[in-house]
């Protein structure tokens, strides 16, 4: 598959973006990690920075919306792949990258399995975490939202085809529902690959973490 871009979106998210990080070094072969940050006032860009041996390359966005900040990202990538990685999310399972880019093939996203963490205590996967099943989906549909899902806190897509569809940088969240419906409907496909697997931890205000425990 050759190098991956990685873009991390970070909003005061000097808990876990250091783990994000870690985990993409050791999960890629030296991979581009685009940092995009939403005007953070806490030391979360001061731990980005003491990554600096290895390719990372920082952006501040006045503006911000996750649509906008993904697709910034994407403009500023040098990679045939991308990963969109939440700054709370840590990869704690090897990815076989050939299989990624084999499935990007055929598929216009590929996303892992996320195993909801609240304070250090893995929870029952209910509400948004029941997507997140112990087998392969194509195309996955959400009986609670009745329409297709996708959540890009773990998601590979390729370069080329975001530039060509683009997120909309209106809304202020669910960008990656809008955006799976709207390709479905275009023809395309997407896989959920349930052995691709990161943590997903707690962050104050977080909006997906309804119902803990």
């Amino acid at each position: 598959m050759g190098k991956i871009s990685i873009i991390i979106r970070n909003k005061n998210e000097e808990r876990w973006i250091g783990h994000a990080i870690q985990s993409c070094l050791d999960f890629f072969n030296d991979p581009e990690i685009i940092i995009i940050d939403n005007e953070s006032t806490d030391a979360s860009m001061q731990i980005v920075n003491e990554f600096c041996f290895s390719d990372i390359k920082t952006y501040e966005m006045k503006g911000y919306t996750p649509g906008k900040a993904l697709n910034y990202g994407v403009s500023k990538a040098s990679n045939d792949i991308i990963l969109v990685l939440s700054a709370h999310s840590q990869i704690i399972q090897d990815i076989k990258e050939c299989d990624i880019s084999k499935l990007l093939e055929e598929k216009c996203c590929v996303f892992g399995n996320q195993i909801p963490v609240y304070r250090g205590k893995k929870i029952t996967k209910r509400y948004i975490w029941s997507h997140f099943v112990e087998e392969d989906v194509k195309n996955m549909w959400s009986e609670s939202e009745n329409r297709y899902f996708l959540h890009n806190a773990f998601s590979f897509f390729k370069r080329d085809f975001l530039i060509d569809n683009v997120f909309d940088e209106t809304l202020p969240g669910k960008e990656d529902r809008y955006w799976v419906n709207k390709m479905i409907q275009k023809g395309y496909n997407t896989f959920y690959n349930h052995d691709m697997k990161c943590y997903h931890h707690w962050t104050p205000g977080g909006a997906t973490w309804k119902g803990m425990g």
